[in-house]
């Protein structure tokens, strides 16, 4: 309790630690005013009867912050650069150079690729709200606007958009955490109290069983995730005798954490962009009034409604993404080569190629645990949804998800920042 006590006074009495941290919350209040600002001729009673018969506004309401529930100028959220950057990162399996550059070429090779992530962000961001503003202006949740009205408010919700991901970016780089994560992560929290008293006016004694039954879930899902993101496999390394300037260091042993979940709530993100994917393509294409787009809508509609089938490739998707992102990620070639040159080796394993094979091999292992864990995780609460008839259950599995680990890095970047000042 003492440590705990400790770490909270530097937090708040060193500056740098201090400035980051309100960096962060001024950031949060600024996204807050903006997605209370909605854009012009919205229905208020028409929006809420469509969010509240539409599962699909549901689940992309979470990675727009809660900018989409009132149609807030910052309505598209980070969706657009969270879909540039899967674009981005699906471009690195086909091109080599892409790969190279995320990869290998260090911070200036990362940096180069996010500037690429944010070129493609703005034409995302047109097609999203191109196609949002004329879904929402076929139902009637939008009063009947011009064509320059139209076109203003696309280009407001576009600038939104390129706002939020700006600010994202300077938390990630003057704050702590990340950014984009952090946006989510502030939307799902203050939906929190209208979600809470809504359950409260809504309360019925005699489903008093199935409300003990899903908090306890969530409980456990929230303990199990916690358990799983923290943990990992240390993999021993010995570094051999060097001479350094006149001087013989002796060996020294060190360990390469290998994490169970490299890859965090990625997966899960990822995973709602692919599913959410058509259906944003088909409410731009059906301003043109194309027949094939109205039975491909209702296709697409079915199936998103149908729990068994939207569950199972949830889960496919995860389960894949999990190990494609660590495969991007985490290069077992690179680390053993890293190793080699410094001198170090895993005891009882060759340096070079075989370690590169150990790496492999072990990181396959763990990812599969983590991604069937996460699967799992990410489909439960769509089971639940099945077996109680409860909606609100699947978006509220997938915040949880996000909440979680997003919480669990803010807290590892904080005790990181301390300790680099306490020593």
């Amino acid at each position: 309790m003492q440590t705990f006590l400790h770490k909270i006074k530097i937090i708040f009495t060193e500056p740098a630690i201090r400035n980051r941290v309100l960096f962060v919350l001024l950031a949060l209040v600024i996204f807050r005013m903006l997605a209370a600002i909605p854009i012009p001729g919205v229905d208020q009673t028409v929006l809420e009867q469509f969010f509240s018969n539409n599962q699909f506004l549901g689940l992309l309401n979470i990675f727009s912050g809660g900018g989409l529930a009132n149609l807030s100028i910052v309505m598209l959220g980070v969706g657009p650069f969270i879909t540039a950057s899967i674009i981005m990162q699906l471009m690195t399996v086909m091109s080599t150079k892409l790969k190279s550059l995320y990869t290998e070429e260090g911070e200036a090779g990362r940096a180069k690729f996010t500037q690429y992530s944010r070129m493609l962000t703005l034409p995302l961001a047109v097609l999203q709200g191109f196609g949002f503003l004329t879904l929402l202006q076929s139902q009637g949740v939008i009063a009947g606007l011009s064509t320059f009205d139209f076109v203003v408010n696309v280009i407001l919700i576009v600038c939104g958009s390129i706002l939020l991901m700006w600010i994202g970016e300077m938390v990630t780089e003057y704050g702590v955490g990340n950014g984009v994560s952090i946006i989510i992560f502030a939307g799902i929290v203050a939906s929190l109290p209208s979600t809470v008293s809504q359950l409260f006016f809504t309360y019925d004694p005699s489903q008093l069983p199935l409300y003990i039954g899903f908090t306890l879930v969530a409980v456990g899902i929230i303990y199990a995730v916690v358990v799983m993101t923290e943990a990992e496999r240390p993999v021993p390394i010995t570094y051999a005798k060097q001479s350094r300037g006149g001087s013989t260091y002796g060996t020294s042993s060190s360990y390469l954490p290998m994490r169970l979940n490299q890859a965090g709530v990625i997966p899960i993100i990822f995973a709602l962009s692919i599913l959410l994917f058509p259906q944003m393509v088909l409410n731009i294409l059906s301003a043109f009034n194309m027949p094939w787009v109205a039975n491909a809508n209702e296709i697409v509609t079915g199936f998103l409604n149908n729990q068994w089938s939207y569950g199972a490739v949830y889960f496919l998707l995860v389960f894949l993404f999990t190990f494609f992102y660590t495969a991007v990620t985490f290069d077992p070639d690179a680390v053993s080569r890293n190793l080699q040159r410094s001198g170090g080796f895993i005891p009882g394993i060759r340096p070079g190629a075989h370690t590169a094979e150990y790496l492999g091999n072990l990181v396959t292992r763990l990812t599969l645990v983590g991604a069937g864990f996460l699967g799992f995780v990410a489909v439960l609460p769509v089971g639940m949804q099945i077996a109680t008839g409860i909606t609100a259950l699947a978006i509220g599995g997938t915040a949880v998800l996000i909440v979680v680990s997003v919480v669990l890095d803010l807290i590892r970047r904080l005790e990181a920042q301390v300790s680099m000042r306490e020593y």
